[in-house]
């Protein structure tokens, strides 16, 4: 019999693996969700730093061109390895561009092929394209629009990045799968990547995850009822509590359990551990939510909340910000105040030491 106990050690041990190195980590999670915010550090760079031994802020854009990775949309935006990014490409059905951006893409990509490596505002000083309105309704370079539109077709990759900045190759993806059965293998194996990263999920979690992946391959947007049908056959699952949970077939939960240890970690708004707001209201019984894009004073966490996890439980949030070299930061928990017990004391600091080796302060 598997409990939701069972579960949360489960989940927190599969994914808070012992520290390692930074190709083993990215191969061991499967995808890395990545977030331009920095508070204090990146969404990548706060996920990795629990699994890289003496990881460093900005690593992995320093490591990321000697890396066998690829930065694309998956289930998220974010980092996977090469060998799975290309069965998401050819990309199809994605809405058409009209005959003026079809002549602007080739253009541009004749200009990136000519240049081998490109930096956006280079292209910007070559191609004066004007402004678009972006996503969130403000006004982005046109360009860097397009650049972004071309590294989702698959005719860009993004080689490295200076100061964050995407820096791009033009790309030219094998051909798709010409059978039925190439296609269903090439999802299935995109599927199991991201229950890799994610699991022990929740049936509708799953269902939820599964779904996500329109945005990775549009082109078998129609094929994923099918297979997320083919996953819940393929993967190992028990109900528990009148749900039904799922995870790699080769896993047992037992044979993952450890106690629940003293160390404190104050985890990434976008960690696997956190990740899925459903299973953590399952696992630790109160709502998380990200309040970034939230007004001021409608937030009731924090602009950037770290999930604190200790002895197994998410028990509160802390805000931390650096800011002159200097680190500060601000708790909150869920029951009103900090555990009396003097080790979760002398954990925490040690964490907001271990925080402030990683931003280098």
């Amino acid at each position: 019999m598997i409990g939701l106990d069972d579960l949360r050690r489960f989940a927190i041990a599969r994914s808070l693996f012992a520290p390692t190195t930074l190709r083993h980590a990215i191969d061991r999670l499967g995808f890395v969700q990545a977030d331009p915010i920095r508070a204090p550090a990146r969404a990548q760079d706060l996920i990795l730093r629990h699994r890289v031994k003496d990881y460093r802020a900005g690593d992995l854009e320093r490591r990321y061109p000697r890396l066998e990775i690829e930065e694309d949309f998956f289930v998220n935006y974010g980092f996977l390895p090469r060998a799975y990014q290309a069965l998401m490409h050819p990309r199809a059905r994605i809405g058409a561009w009209t005959p003026a951006t079809r002549k602007r893409a080739q253009a541009l990509l004749e200009f990136v092929q000519a240049h081998s490596v490109v930096h956006p505002r280079e292209v910007d000083a070559h191609f004066a394209h004007g402004n678009v309105t972006n996503f969130f309704g403000g006004s982005s370079n046109a360009t860097t629009h397009l650049l972004n539109a071309m590294h989702y077709r698959g005719l860009l990759r993004v080689v490295r990045r200076d100061n964050g900045i995407r820096l791009y190759a033009a790309h030219l993806h094998p051909p798709a799968p010409a059978d039925a059965a190439g296609r269903r293998a090439s999802l299935d194996a995109l599927i199991d990547l991201a229950v890799q990263e994610y699991a022990p999920l929740p049936g509708a979690s799953l269902t939820a995850l599964v779904g996500r992946l329109r945005y990775g391959t549009p082109q078998w947007r129609n094929e994923l009822n099918n297979a997320l049908q083919r996953a819940r056959k393929r993967l190992a699952h028990a109900r528990t509590d009148g749900i039904d949970w799922y995870w790699p077939a080769a896993e047992q939960p037992h044979s993952a359990r450890k106690p629940d240890d003293d160390t404190v970690r104050l985890l990434a708004p976008f960690d696997p551990v956190v990740w899925d707001r459903r299973r953590f209201e399952l696992f630790w019984a109160w709502s998380y939510r990200f309040e970034a894009y939230v007004p001021a004073p409608r937030r009731k966490l924090g602009y950037y909340a770290l999930p604190i996890l200790w002895r197994g439980q998410v028990l509160g949030w802390c805000n931390v910000t650096a800011k002159d070299r200097k680190l500060t930061h601000a708790t909150g928990y869920v029951d009103g105040q900090a555990p009396r017990d003097s080790i979760f004391r002398r954990e925490l600091e040690a964490e907001l030491e271990r925080m402030r080796m990683f931003l280098a302060l």
